[in-house]
């Protein structure tokens, strides 16, 4: 293993989790941000992170395309929440099936959505690029309707009016604790 890889992987994903726990608490979650992708420093997940860390892309592609598939991504999706192939269930007659997410977590997926691109894009990062990531999957992505509506709209959101705007939206859904 390379030091620079440890390195780079390790600030990589802890820069993430800051960026996340900062906008939690800008959506009234800082308790979930706190948690927040915790299991990313567990063997399972930090050593393929490591091993396919490029500084450029996510290591569970690398990870993907050297094994068929990423242990790491499996072991990390069904620990955290704030992520939508978390909620599938198996319904006796339909087969796999998404779930509506409670509104708790998806207001985390946008925090994770939002620090993400921050991280990925560095300088050239826009308002506009959660949106865009978010759309370029649209079509291929297996996610309950009300829970894509959902993020779709609070992406939109910061899309068009700012982070402002979308985190102080978010906030007042979430103090409301009415579900969407």
């Amino acid at each position: 293993m390379r030091i620079s890889a440890i390195i780079g992987h390790f600030r990589t994903i802890t820069r993430h989790r800051h960026h996340v726990i900062a906008n939690c608490a800008r959506a009234g979650i800082l308790w979930q941000g706190l948690r927040h992708d915790l299991s990313k420093y567990s063997p399972t997940e930090i050593l393929p992170g490591v091993r396919y860390y490029t500084g450029k892309r996510s290591p569970n592609e690398g990870e993907r395309e050297a094994q068929g598939y990423s242990l790491a991504w499996l072991h990390h999706k069904g620990r955290n929440r704030h992520h939508f192939e978390y909620w599938m269930d198996y319904i006796p007659g339909r087969g796999q099936c998404p779930v509506k997410m409670p509104l708790r977590f998806v207001a985390e997926m946008f925090c994770d959505r939002v620090a993400a691109s921050k991280i990925y894009r560095g300088s050239d990062y826009t308002q506009h690029d959660p949106l865009d990531y978010f759309e370029r999957g649209k079509a291929r992505r297996v996610i309950h309707p009300e829970t894509s509506d959902l993020i779709e709209s609070l992406l939109r959101l910061l899309a068009e009016e700012g982070e402002e705007r979308a985190f102080a939206h978010l906030r007042e859904l979430v103090k409301s604790k009415r579900e969407y």
